[in-house]
């Protein structure tokens, strides 16, 4: 039941006197992160976003724009190209790559512009050897 504050009382002393009162029942014993704190960087400015942001973090779940999300797919599949076993898994990753760019150049998706075009295929091929030459020199 709330309290109605009293005729004649200072507003902040009526807080303070609910605020005391709670402590005194042990309304706040048993809060979460009771003298800890709180989470989160406090030099940074704030952001409304702040609870969307942690939620999203705790999930594991990210979300880019379908065009940076093509852009960081492409930086990861052109190491993973140079790093491939064999200069056809090479070239298989960049045609997979190149028909995922092909389509976003074609149907353009929401977000800012790709910023890419269909990787030469010789060119991975090339660089893979080169890297690799050491490695499968007889």
């Amino acid at each position: 039941m709330t309290e109605r504050k009293p005729p004649g009382v200072n507003f902040e002393s009526w807080i303070d006197k609910q605020i005391r009162e709670a402590e005194e029942r042990g309304d706040f014993a048993e809060l979460p992160g009771r003298g800890k704190p709180l989470s989160g960087d406090q030099s940074t400015p704030y952001d409304e976003m702040w609870w969307v942001k942690q939620k999203l973090a705790r999930e594991g779940v990210s979300y880019l724009s379908p065009t940076l999300t093509l852009r960081k797919e492409a930086e990861d599949v052109i190491a993973a190209a140079a790093d491939a076993p064999s200069e056809r898994m090479a070239r298989q990753l960049v045609t997979e790559l190149n028909d995922k760019i092909r389509e976003a150049l074609r149907v353009p998706p929401p977000g800012p512009p790709l910023g890419l075009t269909p990787f030469d295929l010789d060119e991975v091929a090339r660089t893979w050897r080169e890297r690799h030459k050491e490695r499968h020199k007889d």
